[in-house]
């Protein structure tokens, strides 16, 4: 079934459609819920959330952009509600000009499995916005307004994170040689 029917069928409440909708899109919208969550019972539960916003409003998607990005921006959305609703609105008052640290993904050495590890391991406001930032691409407006903070908090976070990273690549490195030794 084409993916124009079968939006048209889930708007009409067709639960053959949207059966085949989550199934299609489930473990692409998982992974996303997870990087968002602070576990993956709680990653599930957002994935549930995300499939009931979208069967609710599935109506409304007009065909501009991709319906998967479309469906992502949900995701992202219902995850980041439910943690400003569990932890509330906060904002850390910037504390300066944190010098900006660059991390080096892209190091042979290091799994892709291993580094989104590292990266869950970060502190719920500085994973959030390295996540939004680095992996997602939004800009640190777009994420002052989506998880209520000032864009020199998203920079402070961002930066401080990033920091955590180097920490514990540099430590990672040096065990490893260590051990080698």
């Amino acid at each position: 079934m084409s993916l124009e029917r079968l939006i048209k069928n889930c708007i009409k409440q067709d639960a053959q459609a949207q059966s085949q909708l989550y199934k299609q899109y489930a473990s692409k919208l998982f992974s996303l819920c997870l990087k968002y969550s602070r576990n993956y019972a709680e990653a599930e539960d957002n994935l549930h959330d995300a499939f009931i916003t979208v069967f609710s409003k599935i109506d409304q998607y007009n065909n501009k952009g991709s319906f998967e990005g479309w469906l992502k921006r949900i995701a992202i959305n219902t995850s980041l509600q439910r943690y400003r609703e569990n932890v509330g609105v906060y904002d850390i008052t910037d504390e300066g000009n944190i010098e900006d640290v660059s991390v080096d993904i892209n190091d042979k050495d290091l799994s892709i499995d291993f580094l989104l590890g590292l990266i869950q391991e970060l502190p719920d406001r500085y994973r959030l916005v390295f996540n939004l930032y680095v992996l997602d691409g939004y800009t640190h407006v777009e994420i002052s307004e989506l998880i209520n903070i000032s864009i020199g908090t998203s920079k402070s976070n961002l930066a401080r994170a990033r920091l955590i990273l180097k920490d514990k690549i540099e430590d990672y490195k040096a065990n490893r040689s260590s051990q080698s030794l």
